[in-house]
């Protein structure tokens, strides 16, 4: 296998910084020490996408991006800045684009069924919408829309077909069909078209979480890996890719037969995992790359500059002020059991289907509300995204601990005429059908996904810096043993894995991490001024107060990433109130509870008592902040592994959660301190010490490669701060 990269820099690419614009980037790069720039999906994705996780064809290198001749210069550039190249795949799934014609594939399988060309390439149980893939796009019941449909035509390679359109919405016609009344000829079409709410309980396609705008695609199929994987196999075989990223293993079929796939076809080329790890859970050992993208390092590290007597005062401070409960265990399972009950009930119904086409001897006599309930009860339970059961091989012995767990825990919310059918879902989740087993394992993510990471996280809120992907909130701090233990492993089992502190996805970036952090060490100051804070927003506010989870959440928010404008922080509490679920959703909003929140958290701004306390306040954690900043930075660059920097993070990385730290790069303000600091005039503050501890650790890295290869064995502190 080839050496793994000895540092990455991720670039978030994007119209307004595409391929042009990080080519021009080279040179900063390679001063700052970087050996590999690693970039975000480069295939033709929904037009004006700002991630490229939305990819609708595979065919093409994104034209929005600046196409191929700009991709294979900005290669150019950095191959002459001495500077590699990785690149994020998306395997899992693909956008359903609006119009629907930009994704061929899709067009192809809604016009001909599936008997089409690409009947493949989709996970669509046909069976359940009466062979039909269900599109729910409409604005209500279908009665109610046909009035906004209309029969058309589209221009496609030199000539025309009749479609079908729905405001921008435009669907191809099954040939022959186009003669018929428009209600006949809607009913008709290998696609129902239904109303947008029935995507929760009636959808009969895999997607991605509960994203109905992302369709799954079947990898595992041969034909279809190679032609979605056709133009990065070009671009590796060439030479102008040194690595891969891979996105959502755990939505595919068989993570480990897809890696070993792609390591065959790349011919071992580095490939890291965006695998999320919960808890003490392990990457499987026979899995063919190198590791994961680092969110357990992420929280290994945040977790040493964590101070663990602040966990009690911060939750009972927390309870007092929120009347919240004092652990995150049961709101995490109670929005996982909502999920599963709710944004994901169609995925749990197709689980029902397989087990009802088992014949099963522990069905007979229960009804499908029984099965429902005990599928949920599972999902709820499992502790992790995944239990890696490769149908018709054995179940390790790790796989069916973490099933009969999970089933341990479900039979105590279940009622004992359901714990035999408990039993055998739990038997045929490890040892049933290849269709079955491969599904469960497909939904376990998502219900951890939503309900952890999307839904709990903004629920409960005692300390933030820890609601992060992949980490548990009830876990506060690691020794520093344990941080030894786990570099060690990684030393030895994944020298090439990826660290890091911050990605596209984290709900916080580091360094407002690493402030609210300190709060362990002051957790009864900090309480303090917070009842101190939301008494004087309460009198401006004439009483009409958010929820106090909200609250408690933007106090932090504030704390954590000051200063912060209006359009960010209330940008922020609509996403995390929506994403709560609580008083108001994506699905459901309640826009007059939000305009209240909004007005609340603005006349926080508008006020200069508050303003003025809140920025005393954060300057004195300053040095603190300060000290775990550039601690948890140096430890990350230096620590067993490949470390990653995310964009702008060698300076002070103060962004919340997506869209905000999205942002198109500038690279304006690290260029005038690097040269700053290599004409020896380095700057003081935060920005300024970062980049230091970062261009220096890189360079040494980079330098003296072997000096970090060589296992890892720990420096004891002595004297009396050991401790």
């Amino acid at each position: 296998m080839p050496d793994p990269p000895v540092s990455s820099y991720r670039l978030q690419l994007q119209p307004g910084f595409g391929f042009a614009a990080a080519a021009a980037a080279a040179g900063y790069l390679a001063d700052l020490g970087v050996s590999h720039v690693y970039l975000s999906p480069i295939l033709q994705a929904t037009p004006g996408s700002r991630h490229g996780y939305d990819v609708v064809d595979h065919t093409r290198i994104s034209a929005d991006l600046g196409g191929e001749t700009a991709f294979r210069d900005m290669v150019r550039r950095f191959r002459t800045a001495g500077l590699g190249v990785i690149v994020d795949i998306v395997p899992n799934h693909m956008a359903i684009p609006v119009p629907e014609s930009l994704n061929r594939p899709l067009w192809s399988v809604l016009r001909g069924g599936p008997d089409a060309e690409f009947g493949s390439w989709f996970d669509v149980d046909w069976a359940a919408q009466d062979g039909r893939l269900l599109l729910p796009v409409l604005g209500g019941p279908l009665a109610d829309c046909l009035a906004d449909l209309s029969l058309g035509e589209l221009a496609t390679g030199g000539s025309t077909e009749p479609v079908l359109r729905y405001f921008d919405h435009v669907f191809p016609v099954r040939p022959g069909t186009e003669g018929l009344p428009l209600a006949e000829l809607v009913a008709a079409q290998h696609y129902r078209l239904a109303d947008w709410r029935l995507a929760a309980t009636e959808l009969n396609w895999r997607r991605f979480f509960d994203i109905s705008t992302l369709i799954a695609v079947r990898v595992e199929d041969p034909e279809v890996f190679e032609a979605t994987h056709a133009v990065i196999l070009g671009l590796a075989a060439e030479g102008l890719i040194d690595g891969l990223r891979v996105d959502h293993p755990d939505g595919l079929a068989d993570p480990r037969g897809y890696l070993a796939r792609l390591a065959e076809r790349t011919g071992g080329l580095w490939v890291c995992t965006e695998k999320i790890l919960s808890g003490d859970e392990r990457l499987p050992a026979d899995w063919p790359c190198a590791g994961t993208t680092g969110y357990d390092s992420l929280g290994v590290v945040g977790g040493l500059f964590l101070d663990p007597a602040g966990a009690q005062p911060l939750a009972t401070g927390y309870a007092a002020c929120t009347g919240g409960p004092e652990t995150f265990a049961g709101v995490a399972a109670a929005a996982k059991r909502a999920e599963a009950e709710h944004a994901l009930a169609a995925e749990v119904a197709r689980l029902a289907r397989h087990i009802s086409q088992t014949g099963h001897p522990a069905l007979a006599g229960h009804q499908d509300g029984g099965l429902t309930a005990v599928l949920t009860e599972l999902l709820t339970a499992m502790p992790v995204y995944r239990a890696y059961v490769v149908p018709g091989e054995p179940v390790p012995p790790e796989s069916a601990a973490i099933l009969n767990q999970a089933a341990a825990a479900a039979r105590q919310r279940l009622p004992e005429g359901l714990h035999p059918l408990l039993a055998a879902v739990t038997e045929l989740a490890q040892t049933g059908p290849a269709p079955f087993v491969t599904l469960f394992q497909q939904v376990c993510g998502p219900v951890m996904a939503k309900g952890v990471e999307d839904t709990a996280f903004y629920r409960w809120s005692r300390l933030v810096a820890l609601n992060e992907v992949g980490g548990d909130p009830d876990r506060f701090g690691w020794a520093p043993a344990e941080f030894h233990q786990f570099a060690a492993r990684l030393a030895q089992d994944w020298p090439g894995t990826l660290t890091t502190l911050s990605t596209h996805d984290t709900k916080r970036q580091e360094d407002v991490r690493a402030r609210l952090a300190v709060l362990a060490e002051i957790p009864q100051a900090w309480l303090a001024e917070v009842a101190g804070w939301h008494d004087r927003a309460a009198a401006l506010a004439s009483g009409l107060v958010p929820d106090p989870d909200t609250e408690y959440l933007m106090w932090q928010t504030l704390a954590g990433a000051w200063p912060l404008d209006r359009e960010r922080l209330t940008g922020y509490l609509v996403k995390a109130m929506r994403e709560a679920k609580t008083r108001t959703s994506w699905t459901d909003p309640d826009a007059e509870y939000e305009e209240m929140v909004l007005s609340f958290a603005e006349q926080v701004l508008d006020d200069d008592e508050l303003t003025s306390a809140l920025a005393g306040f954060v300057a004195a954690l300053g040095e603190d902040a300060r000290a775990n900043s550039l601690g948890m930075k140096l430890v990350q660059l230096t620590m067993p592994g490949v470390p990653d920097t995310y964009q702008g993070c060698e300076l002070a990385g103060l962004a919340l959660v997506d869209p905000d730290n999205r942002q198109p790069a500038d690279f304006t303000r690290g260029r005038e301190l690097l040269a700053a600091q290599r004409a020896g005039r380095p700057a003081a503050g935060l920005d300024g010490e970062k980049l230091l501890v970062t261009s220096t650790a890189l360079t040494l890295r980079r330098a003296h490669p072997d000096w970090f290869a060589a296992g890892y064995q720990p420096l004891a502190a002595e004297g009396p701060a050991a401790a």
